[in-house]
């Protein structure tokens, strides 16, 4: 498990549990429920992260801090 930053939420627009890892630009996955996106996210955050490996992109280090909505 990595030690990013996770922020889920519902979306009413797709009637879904969205969840997103922020320092992961891009990095964004969905559930029935916040258990099933959070375990979807952390799938996800695995995928993204060996994919930036693969291709020689930078892989940022998790911030530590406490994520603030925009």
């Amino acid at each position: 498990m990595y030690k990013y930053g996770v922020i889920i939420y519902w979306s009413n627009t797709d009637d879904t549990f969205v969840a997103e890892a922020p320092e992961l630009p891009g990095c964004i996955a969905h559930g029935d429920s916040q258990e099933v996106a959070l375990q979807n996210i952390n799938e996800a955050m695995t995928l993204w992260i060996d994919t930036a490996r693969e291709f020689g992109d930078p892989v940022p280090e998790p911030k530590g801090e406490r994520l603030m909505p925009a």
